[in-house]
């Protein structure tokens, strides 16, 4: 089982948390996607419920000389997922941990106001927000996602993602109330394996969608 592209993923993930009656009929729901790739899907999810859209950025935090290998990841209000056990194995100093999440802190504070178009973030206080991605790997990005929301004041907070492998799933489950995850492949390569079209998604596209024209 696999998609077609992310719109499939997006109607089959709204399929699966209607399944799952997550929500109270008139409840206040808030759907987070989390960009770029995310944001297609959350989208889709927001229009099944009549619900508000907006975006939650994270950024991962690089190891030295391998900056798409994740060590951890910082969002948006600084809130920062640090994978100790990878960074004592590799022996990363601290100095160089403590200047990466400065540097990523600054990239995801100029990119959420980029694609948001200069807007405020939609408060999530006392509200049900589901945050969606189009996919998890290892979940270091989506938790540090998930633990901005829940010191938001959020009523509830839900992961919904397309796929991820058992192991991430189960432990998404230990922060957030429900994690909604259509497939769960056992053995699991990469997000994109998991899709026929897995097209990059651009920051203008972003910005179209959240400003209701994508």
């Amino acid at each position: 089982m696999r998609y077609r592209d992310r719109r499939e993923a997006g109607r089959r993930l709204a399929d699966a948390i209607q399944d799952a009656a997550l929500f109270e009929v008139g409840e206040r729901v808030l759907i987070l996607g989390v960009p770029r790739g995310g944001v297609p899907v959350a989208a889709l999810v927001a229009d099944r419920f009549g619900a508000e859209l907006d975006v939650l950025v994270a950024h991962k935090l690089g190891a030295p000389q391998n900056p798409e290998f994740a060590i951890g990841a910082v969002a948006e209000d600084g809130t920062t997922i640090l994978d100790a056990a990878l960074i004592e194995r590799h022996g990363i100093s601290a100095e160089y941990v403590a200047h990466e999440i400065r540097t990523q802190r600054g990239h995801v504070e100029v990119r959420a106001r980029f694609l948001r178009g200069g807007r405020d973030p939609i408060p999530a206080t006392g509200r049900t927000c589901v945050v969606v991605d189009d996919g998890v790997a290892t979940g270091s990005t989506l938790e540090a996602s998930l633990r901005l929301v829940l010191r938001s004041g959020a009523t509830r907070v839900i992961a919904a993602v397309p796929v991820g492998p058992p192991e991430t799933i189960l432990r998404l489950g230990g922060i957030v109330e429900t994690v909604v995850c259509p497939i769960q492949p056992e053995s699991f390569f990469a997000v994109g394996a998991w899709y026929d079209n897995f097209a990059q998604v651009s920051d203008e596209t972003v910005v179209a969608i959240l400003s209701g024209g994508g």
